[in-house]
């Protein structure tokens, strides 16, 4: 034993003690192949997962730097079948490769076994084509996603070098000019997406704290690539952002730069669109949109928010392998589960900068957290106890006790720019009514949102009330407060989305995210399980309980 604050137990969880001088450090040097699970005051716990194990795999990590590390730190021995394991799964990632032979996709084993083992499970063998020898066979052009998607379920992540088709090229330069330039992160996001050139370089996911560029790392990308490129992002209003910055930062003109919405469909060398809108489905069960994936020789797909990428376009993206992918995020963390389809058919994490390495650099504002818990109480109270657990839910997200601490947060924070944030629209209705905020949800037209945006950023507007539709892609740089009134239960991602509204940088470049939750109920939970990523970004969040008045609570029930 010694005085390291690491614990490597046998089932891969690792145990941090959060109030060790170490901390902060180790958490740094096991977040690339390590999630979190649980996060209370003083021990924080993350597992070592298989994909967590082949992400790491896939930026460079080995085996033996991983094993390192938790030797580095481990406060006791380490179990020796951990050594086995993870060398076991890391290897993993390699053992089975796609290539490109004589317009053949080969898929090609390290090991004779593998072969015949995997050749064992109908779900691959209906997939093969045929057998060229012990350790290789030959799959169908048209099944390249379908096989990796099968095959990371065995366990097996396979490297997929069997190249890209090009699409129809376009002349594209990112105009750097004295204000603006690619920050150092930025260009090396790039380099690691593009690692393998003109022929095999072009896939993977690019994983950057909002506030950080990611709009730019993918213009970049596009610049690098020269091809025509189909964007898929979040909402409208990130459509007409990206395009935007389109014109202002590259060499394309307005009409080389297409949307493809509700309103306008032009497709262009550059078209962008939204998810929503790629699997707009018809009655007669048919998605008429998703035709927009062949409406031109695209040699790039750009997902943005890729952590949001609906099911019907997984199976879209499973049918067009031969294009290269970029995937832009804040967090991996998906609330369904499919991170394994994200690495299998968008590709690896390519490239990652911790939240807090960013702040210290200066590039996103220095946040404060904090999680204010206010009384649930009289008739809230009396019909919190007699709910059903989503109805309870609800119920402590519209605690009208909460209102009380909106408004003393607009007094702490009179010259500040604050958005306040919440889910349930009759909620923010009544809290826009009584304070006389404007109020911007999916029901508000885009002109008037455009309004109010642009009145927000000038400073004429000092606060915003924005629903769930402020969640990605709305672009407010001066915003330094958000309130959290209300969240979608224990979605990690949104509440990285919503930190991420007040991130980009600043005068003083500080930012305040606060969420407000009824005490007492099962909001406290969810709440716990939402603040989980950030935690894992290295934000800690300061609690505030406001005192109850029992007088009150106890006439109401009376």
């Amino acid at each position: 034993m010694n005085d390291n604050p690491l614990i490597v137990q046998g089932d891969r969880t690792l145990l941090l003690e959060v109030n060790h001088p170490l901390y902060r450090e180790v958490r740094n040097e096991i977040l690339p192949f390590a999630e979190l699970v649980k996060s209370p005051d003083y021990i924080h716990t993350y597992r070592m997962t298989p994909l967590s194990l082949w992400n790491a795999a896939s930026l460079g990590l080995t085996a033996e730097a991983i094993i390192e590390t938790l030797l580095k730190y481990s406060k006791y021995e380490m179990p020796r079948h951990i050594f086995q394991e993870i060398h076991h799964t890391v290897a993993r990632y390699g053992k089975l490769k796609l290539t490109l032979v004589n317009d053949e996709l080969i898929l090609t084993a390290c090991e004779e076994e593998i072969i015949t083992d995997l050749l064992g499970y109908t779900s691959i063998a209906r997939l093969v084509l045929r057998q060229i020898d012990a350790r290789t066979v030959v799959i169908p052009k048209y099944l390249r996603g379908a096989i990796k998607q099968s095959l990371i379920k065995l366990g097996y992540p396979v490297q997929d070098v069997s190249g890209y088709t090009d699409g129809e090229p376009l002349a594209v330069t990112l105009e750097e000019t004295a204000d603006f330039t690619l920050r150092s992160y930025q260009k090396e996001s790039v380099d690691a997406f593009y690692a393998g050139g003109t022929v095999y370089g072009g896939n993977g996911v690019i994983v950057l704290p909002c506030g950080a560029g990611k709009t730019i790392v993918g213009m970049a990308a596009i610049a690098r690539v020269g091809m025509a490129t189909l964007i898929l992002t979040s909402n409208t209003t990130s459509v007409h952002q990206w395009r935007e910055e389109i014109i202002k930062r590259t060499s394309l003109t307005p009409e080389e730069v297409g949307v493809y919405t509700g309103q306008e469909k032009q497709v262009r060398p550059i078209t962008i669109s939204t998810y929503q809108m790629i699997t707009y489905r018809k009655t007669d069960g048919d998605f008429p949109h998703l035709a927009l994936f062949h409406e031109r020789n695209w040699g790039l797909i750009v997902y943005d928010e890729v952590h949001l990428l609906p099911a019907p376009v997984f199976r879209m993206t499973a049918d067009i392998q031969a294009k290269r992918r970029l995937g832009l995020t804040a967090t991996l963390v998906r609330e369904d589960g499919r991170e394994e389809d994200v690495f299998s058919l968008i590709g690896p994490k390519k490239y990652e900068l911790p939240w807090r390495t960013l702040e210290e650099a200066g590039f996103i504002a220095r946040a404060s957290c904090t999680e204010i818990r206010v009384p649930l109480i009289g008739k809230e109270r009396r019909a919190y106890i007699e709910a059903g657990e989503r109805q309870k839910f609800r119920i402590a997200s519209e605690n009208s006790e909460k209102i009380r601490v909106i408004k003393e947060l607009l007094l702490q924070h009179k010259n500040d720019q604050m958005l306040i944030i919440g889910q349930y629209v009759s909620q923010l209705e009544f809290l826009s009514e009584e304070l006389g905020i404007p109020l911007v949800t999916g029901r508000t037209p885009h002109a008037e949102r455009e309004i109010l945006y642009a009145k927000f950023r000038s400073g004429q507007l000092g606060r915003l009330i924005v629903s769930r539709v402020a969640n990605f892609a709305v672009d407010l740089p001066d915003a330094n407060v958000a309130v959290q009134l209300s969240g979608t239960f224990g979605s990690r991602q949104e509440e990285a989305q919503r930190l991420g509204r007040i991130l980009r940088p600043k005068a003083n470049n500080h930012a305040y995210f606060y969420t407000v939750v009824s005490s007492n109920s099962n909001e406290e939970q969810y709440a716990l399980k939402r603040q989980m990523f950030l935690v894992e970004q290295g934000y800690t969040y300061e609690l505030i309980h406001k005192e109850e008045n029992l007088r009150k609570t106890m006439s109401d029930f009376l």
